[in-house]
C-alpha cells in the first residue's frame, strides 16, 4: 500500500514547496510519513468535523489546502480549535497534509480551476516569479550527449512550458592533462589531450538542483565532470499568482456578475460600478488585493478574488469590474485537483474522498 511520503512526494512533484510563499506552511503537518494510507479525505480546511468525518470514513490522511498549523504553537493543550483539531489527529493517528499557496502558484492550481469554471481561454500567469530558474551547462563527449540529457530531462531539467526535452548543444574542443593515479575516459595519466566535445545546456528549476546533478554524475562518463550553474532573472511563465484569459464573448457587465453567481453557486457578488463590456478577465483564488494593479496593467476588464477590504474598492479606479465571490467560494473547488492528481498517481488501490463537512464560516441572508 503507498504510504503517507508517497502521497506527499506525488502532490509535492505536481505542486514543489519550494515554489510556497514565504510566510506559508504546506507540507506534512503531522503524522509518520511511513504509515500505510487507508483512505484519504479532501477538504478546504481543517477542523475538528472534517478529522470526525476522516475517522468515520476510515481515512488516516485529510489533505487539505489552508494548513492546520499556520502560525507558530508554543504549547498543545487543546485551548483552541486548530490545537483541538490537532490533537483529534494526532490520537487517532490521522495524517494532516497541506498544499496552500504553492498550489495557488502553479499553472494547473487553484487559479487554473477558477479559469475553467469561469470558461476562460488563453490562461496565463497574471503576475509570475522570478528567480525559480537555472541554466545548467556541461561539456560531454558527443557519444554520450544524448544519454546525459536523458538522464536530464528526467530529473526535471529542460522544460519550458508545454515543451519538453529542450536543450541546446555547440561543438568545441577540450584539452587536459590527466592527473597520475586517474582513469580517464580519454587519454592517458600525465600525458596531455585533446579531442571533440559538445558543450550542453539546458534549463532547470532551482529546487530540482540536486536531483538534476546527481543524475548528470550518474549519466556522464567523466571522472570529474565539468558544469556551471547560472541563476536566472527570467519569469517563469509555470509559477506565479493568480491568472488572466479572456470569456468566448464579451458580456455586460450584469451577465458577467450573473456568470459568477451561476458557475461558483454564490449568492452575492460585492462590486464596484463598472459599465464597459467584460472580455479579459483576471482571477486569484483567496485573497487577491495585492493583484488589483496587476489586473489593471493586464488590461482586465473584470478582477475576481475574494477577502477585499473597503479601501481596495477604489483601487479599481473606475478601470475595471471589481469583484469579491468570497474567499471559500474562489477556492472551493481545489478539492477536485487534489483528487485527479491522486487518482491519476495511486488509481484505485485506496478511498479516496471529498469531504461533505461544510468549512465556510461565512453565512449568508440574501
Amino acid at each position: 500500500m503507498p504510504t503517507v511520503q508517497d502521497l506527499a512526494r506525488a502532490l509535492e512533484a505536481a505542486a514543489p514547496l519550494a515554489y510556497q510563499e514565504s510566510y506559508d506552511n504546506a507540507g506534512l503537518q503531522c503524522g509518520n510519513p511511513q504509515q500505510e494510507i487507508t483512505g484519504v479525505l479532501i477538504a478546504l480546511d481543517c477542523t475538528p468535523a472534517v478529522v470526525d468525518e476522516a475517522i468515520r470514513r476510515g481515512c488516516n490522511v485529510v489533505v487539505a489546502h489552508h494548513p492546520l498549523i499556520f502560525k507558530p504553537l508554543k504549547r498543545l493543550t487543546g485551548a483552541n480549535e486548530v490545537e483541538q483539531t490537532l490533537l483529534k489527529a494526532i490520537r487517532h493517528d490521522v495524517a494532516l497534509y497541506a498544499a496552500h499557496t504553492n498550489l495557488d502558484n502553479v499553472r494547473h492550481g487553484v487559479n487554473r480551476k477558477l479559469a475553467d469554471k469561469l470558461g476562460l481561454q488563453n490562461v496565463r500567469i497574471l503576475e509570475p516569479k522570478t528567480g525559480l530558474l537555472a541554466k545548467l551547462v556541461t561539456y560531454v563527449p558527443a557519444t554520450h550527449t544524448e544519454a546525459v540529457l536523458a538522464a536530464l530531462y528526467a530529473a526535471g531539467a529542460g522544460q519550458i512550458g508545454d515543451y519538453s526535452a529542450c536543450s541546446f548543444r555547440t561543438d568545441g574542443t577540450f584539452t587536459f592533462t590527466p592527473g597520475l593515479g586517474t582513469n580517464p575516459f580519454e587519454g592517458k595519466p600525465g600525458q596531455p589531450h585533446t579531442g571533440p566535445e559538445q558543450r550542453v545546456e539546458v534549463l532547470l528549476p532551482l529546487h530540482l538542483q540536486r536531483a538534476a546533478l546527481q543524475a548528470l554524475r550518474q549519466a556522464h562518463p567523466y571522472e570529474e565532470v565539468a558544469y556551471e550553474i547560472i541563476q536566472l532573472e527570467n519569469e517563469n511563465q509555470e509559477v506565479g499568482s493568480g491568472m488572466v484569459g479572456e470569456l468566448p464573448e464579451a458580456l455586460s457587465a450584469a451577465e458577467f456578475r450573473q456568470r459568477l453567481k451561476d458557475a461558483l453557486g454564490v449568492p452575492v457578488v460585492k462590486h464596484t460600478d463598472f459599465s464597459q463590456p467584460i472580455k479579459k478577465v483576471a482571477i486569484c483564488g483567496g485573497a487577491g488585493s495585492f493583484l488589483i494593479g496587476k489586473a489593471r496593467a493586464a488590461g482586465a476588464d473584470a478582477y475576481v478574488t475574494g477577502d477585499l477590504k473597503y479601501h481596495e474598492y477604489f483601487l479599481a479606479e473606475g478601470q475595471l469590474l471589481l469583484c469579491d465571490v468570497g474567499h471559500f467560494e474562489s477556492e472551493q473547488f481545489t478539492g477536485e485537483i487534489f483528487r485527479d492528481l491522486l487518482t491519476a498517481k495511486f488509481g484505485s488501490t485506496f478511498a479516496l474522498f471529498i469531504a461533505e463537512t461544510y468549512t465556510n464560516p461565512v453565512r449568508y441572508d440574501c
